[in-house]
């Protein structure tokens, strides 16, 4: 049924959520695939068998369901992140309370309604195996505190996790995190710059910066430094920012002001600690739809010891640090 209605499905996360048509494919597909891969892992759902000092017996290791599990998502993967959890926990015999991000309900939506149209065709299997609840911070948090509820599943910011992780384990729950990242290359005078630049592109603009995976620092050696800072601007400058939706847009919008907000913040903090802003940063307002939240990637020449760059911003700003040795 995903493979039936990707390119729709893809269609509303680009609308929602901003990503480019290429990347909002990518994620409907990586749904399709852990649906193949939870299938096959059904077949594998066994325990052991083990030896016993009696005689005449043997021990058997049996796995059972946990029960209803909570899975709370970001905006950013808003159908992935989701079929990650669900596809292996529903094989797995259990029921799924999911709490999209409040940024993204309609893809949460989106995609229930395609699970009940699987649901619909299969009537033992009780509706109530997938449900979705719609709601802020403060749904999130009743769902962390439930008893009834063995394991809490939650994708988002470091800041929200701990928050998630305490409460769970105040009541002697499980959790599951995926948090967020402040990623690093380190680039020696021995690499390919040709690849290493594409490599860092990519990396650096995908998404609009909004990936836990997004890089955010590049260490440079000093003898390439000036170099590839040059090279970079150039491909910057390139870069086509406009409608998700668009051929051959590379760079969406964020995804909302308080995104664009913290960009902000960040770069004039980058600033204060004597940052140098090689490039970007300021708001695209010409040529792109009105009302959306559309940025130049940003590229800061700083210091390695400034304190914002032990700090992940969501957007899409690459910090370059200089080393030498």
């Amino acid at each position: 049924m995903a493979r039936e209605h990707k390119e729709a499905l893809a269609e509303v996360i680009s609308l929602e959520a901003g990503k480019i048509t290429q990347e909002a494919l990518g994620e409907v597909q990586e749904w399709i695939d852990i649906c193949d891969f939870a299938t096959g892992l059904s077949r594998q759902l066994y325990g052991l068998t083990i030896a016993s000092k009696r005689p005449g017996h043997r021990m058997m290791e049996q796995w059972h369901p946990l029960g209803p599990v909570a899975v709370i998502t970001a905006f950013n993967f808003p159908m992935a992140v989701w079929a990650w959890n669900a596809m292996l926990g529903i094989v797995c015999g259990n029921s799924i309370i999911w709490k999209p991000s409040e940024k993204t309900p309609l893809c949460a939506l989106a995609v229930q309604a395609v699970v009940d149209k699987v649901l619909d065709s299969m009537p033992e299997i009780p509706r109530s195996v997938s449900a979705v609840v719609i709601g802020d911070r403060d749904t999130g948090e009743q769902l962390s505190k439930d008893g009834r509820i063995p394991l809490v599943s939650a994708t988002g910011s470091t800041s929200m996790g701990k928050k998630v992780a305490q409460t769970v384990a105040g009541r002697l729950g499980r959790s599951l995190l995926e948090l967020g990242g402040n990623n690093a290359m380190i680039l020696t005078p021995s690499a390919d710059l040709d690849l290493a630049l594409r490599a860092i592109v990519f990396s650096a603009v995908g998404t609009a910066g909004q990936r836990c995976t997004t890089l955010r620092r590049l260490i440079c050696h000093g003898s390439l430094v000036d170099k590839v800072c040059h090279r970079l601007v150039k491909a910057y400058q390139t870069l086509p920012i406009g409608h998700p939706m668009d051929a051959g847009t590379l760079v969406g919008p964020l995804i909302d002001q308080q995104s664009f907000n913290a960009m902000q913040l960040a770069l004039g903090e980058a600033q204060r600690e004597g940052g140098q802003v090689l490039f970007g940063g300021d708001q695209v307002l010409h040529d792109v739809p009105a009302g959306g939240f559309y940025v130049r990637p940003a590229i800061v020449k700083i210091r390695h010891d400034a304190d914002i760059v032990h700090h992940e911003t969501f957007a899409p700003i690459l910090y370059v640090m200089e080393y030498d040795g």
